[in-house]
């Protein structure tokens, strides 16, 4: 898969978790896409160690795992963005 597949499978990922978790957050398409993109590695590393198996490729299994990795890093991003400008 080449690197704007991921990209793009990033964005939707970081979108999706924006829409679960709505709220102001800065940074706008930028941010969103490498919360995306890192949540997809993430998800990724998370999907390994808990099933014992790797995420393999484009698929559903992948999509979600990405939505959960993404999750995480938007609250970790708003625990840090909060707390700096508190």
């Amino acid at each position: 898969m080449g690197i704007l597949s991921w990209i793009l499978f990033g964005l939707i990922a970081g979108v999706i978790a924006k829409f679960i978790l709505p709220g102001r957050d800065p940074g706008g398409i930028i941010v969103t896409t490498l919360i995306g993109i890192v949540g997809g590695f993430l998800g990724g590393w998370i999907a390994s160690h808990l099933t014992g198996g790797g995420v393999t490729g484009f698929n559903l299994m992948s999509f979600v795992w990405a939505v959960i990795g993404s999750l995480i890093l938007l609250l970790i991003y708003r625990l840090i963005f909060h707390r700096s400008h508190a």
